[in-house]
């Protein structure tokens, strides 16, 4: 049995110790200062602040900003949502008992259509509580995501951009590619109809207006007219998104 003594620590320094046969023995001792500017400076890299609410909530925040990007990798300088990072966190979300609720914010101008429709999908099917909540932009494939959510709110200064399906590049085999894009429009009418008030010929009309759009066909929508016509359920903003989230937990699951 060996007997130690302290005879001073210091932060960050080393502890000096004894043992009972006289040999000194040094143990460094964290620096706990230094941790914390580490951390802060992290926190400034990351997220433009020095410290985040250590309040811990049970509702997930998930944010579709930019780009959603698919099969195919954008350029550097695009701000993108990887489908590939959000597929997996929406399963944790689901498995995970102590998270009650997932809020879906959307800044996106939309992306691939098959890896905006995936999450879409994934976001319907959850079993838990899902309100989504369009801040600045909701645009084309952003619409579905938008509608996945059990409700969806839009800030009054939003806008959501609804348009066909669009290709860019070579395109070889010109019936053929129009018909499996028009097969795949098809997808998308039929998921947003599903999934909010909207019907199938309104959006197609929305679609496929002249006039709104100087070089494409479409509509953009601003706050209000996108619940007017059925496609949002109200305009409101996090507040009201934070308390229809806690309504729907306490009903159940069942929207009221």
């Amino acid at each position: 049995m060996q007997l130690r003594l302290y005879f001073f620590s210091l932060p960050g320094k080393s502890n000096i110790e004894i043992n009972r046969k006289g040999e000194k023995i040094l143990q460094e001792t964290p620096n706990h200062e230094t941790e914390n500017q580490e951390q802060a400076v992290n926190n400034i890299k990351e997220l433009g602040q020095i410290e985040i609410p250590p309040f811990k909530s049970d509702i997930h925040c998930l944010t579709i900003t930019g780009q959603v990007e698919g099969h195919m990798v954008l350029p550097p300088q695009n701000k993108t949502t990887k489908y590939e990072h959000v597929i997996p966190l929406l399963v944790a979300v689901e498995e995970n008992p102590q998270i009650k609720g997932l809020l879906i914010v959307l800044n996106t101008v939309g992306g691939d259509v098959e890896a905006g429709l995936a999450l879409s999908e994934m976001i319907a099917s959850l079993s838990k509580p899902t309100v989504s909540i369009v801040l600045g932009g909701g645009h084309s494939i952003g619409s579905s995501i938008a509608v996945s959510a059990d409700y969806s709110f839009i800030a009054p200064s939003a806008t959501m951009t609804i348009h066909p399906i669009r290709l860019t590049g070579l395109v070889i085999g010109v019936p053929q590619t129009y018909e499996y894009l028009d097969k795949m429009q098809d997808r998308v009418v039929r998921f947003v109809v599903e999934h909010s008030k909207i019907s199938s010929e309104k959006f197609r009309e929305l679609m496929f207006r002249t006039g709104d759009l100087a070089r494409d066909i479409g509509t953009v929508l601003v706050g209000e007219d996108a619940v007017k016509c059925g496609l949002i359920d109200e305009v409101g903003g996090m507040k009201q998104a934070i308390s229809k989230i806690k309504d729907i937990q306490e009903s159940g699951g069942m929207l009221q």
